[in-house]
């Protein structure tokens, strides 16, 4: 099996805290998620996470006026600029400080950053114009000019037009119009009179008019004109020698009496401003005027972050503490994107037999399916009053099962999205695990307040039976894929198998040495898995009931060290276990994930720890540091945990609102820290996937990566120019090998849409075998995301009728490929069966149209 897992994507979680990015074609949407940016296609209806993970949470975003340059920073103050096309990490770089604004110049040879009280201004690595005599900048931070004139926290920058003048707006009342470069007639402005701290400022469409706007709702319009009193001039005829400067013109209130403006954004070319407060409603007006043209609820909280695309009509919205990340289009009032990601602990989560969609629950009572190829969620069924603990696919059609702590086990039907049964025991109970039989007939499911096991017919409802024999709460179930065998594990230190099916219901109970966590049935059902709670994974045969293996992985497990811990994260391994495992498709892997920042791959047969997989390196979160900072300790106890948000200037930042001892508190606020932690894994039905929830959201780690450059067996006449240069001159499968050895995704499929139908067998005979599993592959991909349907089926064909012996000899090497081709044909052929379905009797219309014709 291959291991060569990588982090492919972030599902889960939309937003999190920070400030959101569209693009300057406005078609797609950068998100702040914890440590990672997240971009949203909102045309092609499609997501992926950037390959970069800062050591913080995020707090800024800044994307230059061409959309390749993206610089990003975090609460500490380090900066990583990247390649947005790309997806590459070009420099790493620290302010010192928090960074706490960031803007590109619509030149993109500058950018701003708000550093404490201090606005710096660095120069932005570009191609210079053709016009222009200067070199490249090769040096990507060089600091141009620093302006220190605000006595407070900068909370807004804002570039004018050209490029030569910036207004900054901070927490002490007061905007501020700096230049980038001396100018005689220039000096430096302070635009006051607010209340109280401003959330922006910004220039008009010809640079004529200010706008600032201050957290009490009030706007002030300014414009440049003489300082003198009106009174002294007589028949409107101003006195040239008087000084000119910024004055109010104007000042506008958002009536808002109940609710505080949170944040704001202005839009020159259409002169639209957005501003949203704190009781969920955002407004669109109109300037100068002030006129109200929209108002909406969209939220239950507040709305963190509002931002606009290049043309106005989009309207991109964030509200931290629900996870929520809304576009709205104004003109036509509706929705672009409305996405929500769990805003508490996932749970469980689980691939569907497709491997299309996965499924997870959290404790928020929500279970969401999500689509892995767009990463979007599908639909969310809130019909749980309580937490979900634990979700299971039927082994036939498109049913799910959830267990939850309010005391029902719910069936749903994923064609019609909706709950078609619901299953519950004669006392009130709390279910934690759950289990469905092959056939799908059967569903049971484990409680911690009860010791018996809860069986019920899915065609009826009733409760068949309950098994007893365990001393303690059941914590985990299984049914082994041959059907008629459940295995169960229990607190009592038992593993229990039990033949349902039998008249007698008997079982055989395997005897461990601590806690059971998590079981898991190889795909063969002649195995079991079982992870303890001391940190031990131990294997048993089925058959004969015996342990075949055993390893301890508490050295595995263990890593990181909370901010409470007096040692070093390698001497606390006792403390740490495995909490969920699970079987790779073919048997010879287990994955495994607990209360630790890792997540490790063993080898089935050896015992042997394979891979290590990093879930976060974020230390916003407890668990991922390794050393002990005896710096960060003083008598009242660790840096981290000393809460100094009394001592805030805003009321609302101030007020906490936590319960007493609650470990969780808000997700968007600065002083929770919560644990990092992996509660649940599980394999893709294809074996090229595997997911993992986790603190941070729903990681993917997949071996599909499509813009990393992997070359295979390269030479320096390899090239992408010459691979063209062939295409052009109808070499096409000299072409395709050129592709192939230097895996480009792009050129791959520029070369595969360019071969005509004609050439298409000829190729595939003469095509090299070793290029077979990596075409097996592309084509497979290819087809689930292409319309074009006949010359995806055309390369299938010529595929599997020519290289069909090669392929059963070596059907080991390549079976995740065909597998991942079936699932493609698989989705072609529901796709063609709904349509025909849907237009049936259109068909038949059309056709006794045309045979009355013929017999007319």
């Amino acid at each position: 099996m291959k291991t060569d897992f990588k982090f492919s994507n972030l599902l889960g979680t939309v937003y999190c805290r920070g400030n959101l990015v569209f693009t300057p074609d406005g078609n797609s949407l950068l998100s702040p998620v914890g440590n990672r940016v997240s971009v949203f296609n909102l045309t092609e209806s499609s997501s992926y996470t950037l390959p970069l993970s800062h050591r913080r949470n995020i707090s800024q975003l800044a994307l230059g006026p061409d959309g390749s340059l993206l610089l990003s920073a975090d609460e500490g103050g380090r900066a990583i600029l990247s390649h947005l096309p790309q997806r590459l990490v070009l420099y790493h770089f620290s302010f010192k400080a928090p960074v706490s604004a960031l803007a590109f110049s619509p030149s993109g040879r500058y950018f701003a950053a708000g550093v404490g009280r201090l606005v710096e201004i660095w120069n932005a690595p570009s191609t210079p114009s053709a016009a222009s005599d200067e070199g490249l900048e090769f040096a990507p931070f060089v600091r141009h000019r620093v302006h220190a004139g605000h006595h407070d926290l900068v909370q807004g920058l804002e570039w004018s037009g050209d490029s030569r003048f910036l207004l900054s707006s901070s927490k002490d009342l007061t905007a501020h119009l700096w230049s980038l470069e001396p100018h005689e007639d220039f000096v430096p402005t302070i635009l006051g009179g607010h209340r109280e701290a401003l959330i922006g400022a910004w220039f008009s469409a010809e640079q004529e008019l200010i706008y600032t706007v201050s957290q009490d709702g009030a706007l002030f319009q300014w414009h440049y004109a003489p300082l003198s009193d009106q009174s002294q001039l007589v028949n409107d005829a101003l006195d040239d020698s008087a000084p000119m400067g910024w004055r109010i013109a104007q000042r506008h209130y958002f009536m808002q009496s109940s609710a505080r403006m949170l944040c704001a954004t202005y839009h020159a070319p259409s002169n639209l401003l957005v501003a949203g407060f704190s009781n969920g409603l955002f407004g669109l007006y109109e300037l100068p005027d002030f006129n109200m043209i929209h108002t909406l609820s969209v939220s239950q909280q507040g709305i963190d972050y509002v931002a606009l695309n290049k043309s106005g009509e989009w309207l991109a919205l964030g509200a931290a503490q629900l996870g929520q990340l809304l576009v709205w289009e104004w003109q036509s009032e509706s929705y672009i994107l409305k996405q929500q990601g769990h805003f508490d602990r996932l749970n469980d989560l689980v691939f569907s037999r497709d491997a299309n969609r996965i499924i997870t629950a959290a404790d928020d009572g929500k279970v969401k399916v999500w689509d892995s190829r767009s990463g979007f969620c599908i639909v969310t069924f809130t019909e749980h009053s309580s937490g979900v603990t634990a979700c299971e696919f039927a082994q036939r059609g498109n049913v799910l099962f959830t267990a939850s702590l309010d005391g029902s086990v719910r069936a749903w039907d994923l064609i019609r999205y909706r709950n078609f049964r619901t299953f519950s025991a004669p006392t009130r109970l709390s279910f934690s695990s759950l289990a469905v039989d092959s056939s799908g007939d059967v569903v049971c499911a484990g409680s911690l307040d009860s010791f018996d096991i809860h069986i019920w017919s899915v065609q009826t409802g009733q409760l068949l039976d309950q098994l007893a024999g365990h001393e303690g709460p059941v914590s985990s179930l299984a049914f082994a894929p041959s059907g008629g065998i459940l295995v169960s594990g229990s607190w009592d230190h038992t593993v229990r198998m039990w033949n349902i099916f039998d008249r007698t219901q008997s079982s055989e109970a395997l005897q461990l040495q601590a806690d059971i966590t998590d079981i898991a049935v190889r795909t063969d059902s002649k195995q079991i898995a079982v992870s303890t709670l001391d940190g031990q994974l131990t294997f048993w045969s089925v058959t004969e009931a015996i342990q075949s293996a055993g390893l301890d992985a508490r050295r595995d497990v263990s890593g990181g060290r909370k901010l409470s811990d007096r040692r070093t994260a390698a001497n606390i391994a006792g403390s740490k276990n495995f909490n969920c495992i699970a079987y790779s498709l073919d048997g010879s892997c287990l994955i495994a994930g607990g209360n630790s920042k890792y997540i490790c791959l063993y080898d089935v047969l050896s015992g042997t720890l394979l891979k290590k997989f990093t879930v976060s390196v974020n230390l916003s979160l407890q668990g991922t540091q390794e050393f002990l900072n005896s710096r960060a300790l003083t008598e009242a106890g660790p840096v981290g945990l000393l809460d100094d948000h009394a001592e805030a200037s805003d009321l609302e930042k101030r007020i906490d609102r936590r319960l007493p001892g609650s470990g969780r508190g808000d997700s968007s606020l600065r002083r929770t820290q919560p644990e990092v932690r992996v509660t649940a894994v599980d394999f893709s039905p294809t074996g090229r996937a595997f997911c993992a929830a986790s603190t941070e959201g729903l990681l993917i780690y997949s071996l599909d990566r499509d813009l990393q450059f992997d070359p295979f067996d390269l030479d320096i006449d390899i090239t992408r120019a010459n691979t063209l240069q062939a295409l052009d001159g109808k070499s096409y499968l000299r072409a395709l090998v050129m592709a192939f050895r230097l895996n480009e995704n792009s050129l791959l499929k520029t070369v595969f849409q360019a071969t005509p139908l004609a050439e298409v067998r000829r190729l595939v005979k003469e095509l090299p075998t070793v290029y077979l599993a990596r075409l097996i592959r592309f084509v497979a991909y290819t087809t689930d995301a292409s319309p074009h349907l006949e010359i995806n089926l055309r390369w299938i064909e010529a595929i599997l009728s020519i290289h069909g012996s090669y392929l059963k000899d070596n059907l080991p090497s390549v079976s995740q490929e065909l597998r991942t081709m079936q699932k493609a044909i698989g989705t072609i052929q529901a796709d063609l069966s709904r349509v025909a379905d849907e237009n049936i009797y259109a068909l038949d219309y059309v056709l006794s149209q045309s045979a009355r014709q013929v017999a007319a």
